[in-house]
């Protein structure tokens, strides 16, 4: 099966389920409006009879099947839609190395600059947020929880990588990982601003991965990074990381982080605080500030 149908196929089967949450969503509605009218008529009569409470306990124990009912109909459609994700990433990889470009995905190397910038912007925005269920811990690479120590970076996926300049330096620069040797230990990776232009060699310690989904503030605020921590961050309408402090953290789950840059043209050596994407700010691995 090509991916192209099976991509239609998987359309077909989430639009179904957004219909069935519909449906589910409007058959609870019922239900929820006789809890608000139970309570008025408690209000009114101004008591809580043995009747009350019975009833309320039913229709309590309804509501929370129905929303368990929506819910599990809502997280189908989320797979459904990491599914197409998935194909939709490994048919641009297949072209790409085939040689073959869309209007969407041009090379980077013929890409206009603004172009790239809302791609960068589009891929942050997109990025999937985690869904836990009750008790359940947010997994790696979910916001500020780092990846495990064996996890390899997969083809396609988007890192931080830490290369040399043409003048000499070090940065760390957003790349696109094309392979990893599991004899060397070493990635190949494009930058992702000269893609098929300069491709980098290099060691595990030199590749962070991004995270793959957002962490929630409201329900998981422990897989955010905190106040002042030190981080690297995406600089704004560049593919540069840079070091900077986290000046506030998102306070719901589409909001961005505020950081500080560090920048010695300031008195205190920080930047105004700037917003930055979940999916362009990750640990950063040296401690001490230059």
């Amino acid at each position: 099966m090509s991916a192209d149908t099976k991509i239609a196929e998987l359309l077909t089967e989430l639009h179904h389920l957004i219909k069935r949450t519909q449906e589910e969503r409007s058959r609870s509605e019922h239900n929820l409006l006789n809890i608000q009218k139970t309570h008025e008529r408690m209000q009114t009569e101004n008591k809580t009879s043995p009747y009350y409470r019975t009833k309320l306990r039913g229709l309590y124990t309804t509501a929370k099947a129905d929303a368990e009912a929506e819910c599990s109909i809502l997280r189908h459609a989320l797979d459904k839609v990491a599914e197409i994700k998935s194909l939709l990433e490994e048919r641009r990889i297949a072209a790409k190395m085939a040689g073959v470009y869309s209007e969407n995905d041009p090379p980077r190397k013929t890409m206009r600059r603004g172009v790239l910038m809302t791609l960068l912007q589009q891929s942050a925005m997109t990025l999937p947020l985690w869904i836990g269920k009750p008790g359940e811990s947010p997994p790696p690479l979910c916001g500020a929880t780092p990846a495990s120590s064996d996890y390899v970076a997969k083809q396609g996926d988007k890192v931080a990588a830490r290369v040399k300049a043409v003048d000499g330096d070090e940065q760390w620069i957003l790349a696109e990982v094309v392979s990893y040797n599991h004899s060397t230990n070493k990635y190949e990776v494009d930058d992702i601003d000269e893609e098929g232009k300069e491709r980098h060699t290099l060691s595990r310690r030199r590749i962070i991965p991004l995270p793959q989904w957002k962490a929630n503030p409201e329900t998981d605020p422990e897989a955010l990074f905190s106040k002042d921590q030190l981080v690297l961050a995406l600089y704004p309408q560049t593919t540069c990381f840079y070091r900077a402090l986290i000046h506030a953290p998102p306070h719901r789950p589409q909001d961005d982080y505020s950081v500080l840059f560090e920048d010695t043209t300031y008195a205190d050596g920080y930047s105004p605080p700037l917003n930055v994407a979940q999916r362009y700010v990750v640990a950063c691995k040296e401690n001490k500030k230059k």
